[in-house]
């Protein structure tokens, strides 16, 4: 059995940055390859897609198109994967008008693929290809094709796809971000499909997902009163309420910092009007939370709680750091 022989002198260290400077140079040659017409009509056909995007791929080539279709879909574009044997044996129904087709191949004569062509052409299916041979039947009967070449493979014996699935993905990637940006898609709307993921809850939690029902005092409530509205709420503040709207707040320390410097024949003429503060920093229920966090937190004094307060003025909750912190933001 023939063996593998190690680049003479080089390390393995120096061998995964030399296969690493390759693919880098692969791409860097891709985009140098790439004609401006094809591209603008690859870019074109794929933003005006009324329906879904279809993407094509065997063997390596079947995981870089899962991947395109995915970052595809994140992105504002609907896509899928479909496997070329599969829709050959029916799955090709889920082909519909105003679909478009990406298909990828390396050698642009893939069986499958290639078997598919007269299937496309008779829904009126546009088709971009990305093949490494644009002499190929894949890239002849394509609306477009683009030049994913390489000159070697990453691979030792130049045979595994490594370089050229690399580029392959790289102009795929490529394609969806300049469709994502052709269309308007928001850093929102890139939430909108991304909830769980830090970016998404940044852009999408408001105050009103994770706020507390306000607990409230009155202007007039003695010390007493406050003590308990506190510690029943369990929140570390009180808001203080005059006919619906905030008139201030009381946290723990304002308590502790009020009743500290009272004298002790005072304390049963303490009023929470004494103790709180004027006219706090507020949020609104619509307000992003992690707005609301870099309000408490982008401050000389960092606060630990925000009154929420309505359009109408009204006070309606409390939110606390804790909460927005905890919800991973």
């Amino acid at each position: 059995m023939e063996t593998v022989v190690k680049a003479a002198g080089k390390t393995n260290y120096e061998r995964v940055i030399d296969i690493l400077r390759l693919e880098a140079s692969a791409v860097e040659r891709a985009a140098g390859r790439l004609v401006s017409t094809q591209v603008e009509r690859a870019v074109e056909i794929i933003a005006a897609c009324q329906s879904k995007v279809i993407v094509l791929g065997v063997g390596k080539s079947g995981v870089i198109a899962q991947k395109i279709a995915q970052t595809m879909t994140s992105t504002g574009t609907v896509a899928i994967y479909v496997h070329p044997s599969d829709a050959l044996h029916g799955s090709l129904g889920v082909v519909t008008e105003g679909d478009v087709v990406i298909a990828l191949s390396n050698s642009g004569e893939t069986d499958e693929i290639v078997a598919m062509l007269p299937a496309l052409k008779q829904r009126a299916i546009p088709i971009v290809a990305i093949v490494g041979n644009v002499g190929s039947t894949l890239a002849r009967d394509s609306d477009v094709a683009l030049d994913a070449s390489v000159d070697e493979e990453a691979c030792p014996l130049n045979l595994a796809p490594t370089t050229s699935t690399t580029v392959a993905l790289s102009i795929g990637d490529a394609l969806a971000m300049t469709v994502m940006e052709a269309k308007g898609h928001t850093a929102e709307d890139f939430a909108a499909n991304h909830p769980a993921g830090r970016l998404g809850k940044r852009l999408t939690l408001r105050v009103r997902d994770l706020m507390h029902a306000s607990p409230e005092v009155s202007p007039d409530a003695g010390w007493l009163n406050v003590v308990k509205a506190i510690s029943d709420a369990s929140l570390g503040a009180v808001n203080v309420v005059d006919e619906g709207r905030l008139a201030g707040i009381i946290t723990d320390g304002d308590l502790r910092r009020t009743i500290e410097r009272t004298e002790p024949t005072k304390l049963s003429s303490l009023a929470a009007k004494v103790m709180m503060t004027r006219s706090p920093i507020t949020a609104s229920p619509e307000m992003r939370a992690y707005d609301a966090l870099r309000i408490m937190e982008e401050r000389p004094s960092q606060i630990s709680v925000l009154p929420v307060v309505d359009n109408e003025g009204k006070c309606i909750g409390l939110l606390r750091i804790h909460d927005v912190v905890k919800a991973g933001l």
